[in-house]
């Protein structure tokens, strides 16, 4: 996640508590994603910014604690999958996000011994749309996406 934040700095940030699910059918070429973050887990590297984010102003945790994206829709190419389309909810207002894959890759875990998908997507949403407002010309409406995650199929 990349919060342009604090007049002409990029300020990246991660949620460390996300639990989720993919389903993946490459020969129907379909699947769905369901994705669950915990919004107090957020961490930017400077406790005090976190705070700030974590409250009214930006994420509302207290009243909006998690975050969530689910799809429906996956688009192929060929034998991989390259977009996501669904609708993530944020501070209680839910939007439509297309998720893009950057990268996408199936295989052994050479650690795990299991199969896994590993695969990279960005978004970038406006933060205005979810009702975040605070400090506009200050802090830059759009937000970017960026998402890492690793799958072991069950």
């Amino acid at each position: 996640m990349n919060l342009p934040i604090w007049a002409g700095s990029t300020t990246r940030g991660l949620f460390h508590k996300t639990t989720g699910a993919a389903t993946l059918d490459f020969a129907a070429k379909k699947g769905s994603v369901e994705v669950v973050i915990d919004a107090n887990s957020l961490d930017t590297a400077f406790a005090k910014r976190d705070n700030h984010l974590r409250g009214e102003d930006f994420f509302d945790v207290a009243k909006y604690p998690t975050i969530t994206y689910k799809a429906d829709q996956i688009e192929f190419d060929g034998d991989l999958p390259t977009k996501a389309k669904g609708q993530l909810t944020l501070r209680g207002v839910t939007k439509p996000v297309t998720l893009t894959f950057s990268r996408f890759k199936c295989g052994e875990h050479p650690v795990a011994k299991k199969h896994y998908c590993g695969a990279d997507a960005t978004a970038t949403i406006n933060r205005g749309d979810f009702g975040i407002s605070a400090y506009q010309g200050a802090v830059g409406e759009e937000v970017k996406l960026s998402i890492a995650v690793e799958a072991a199929r069950e």
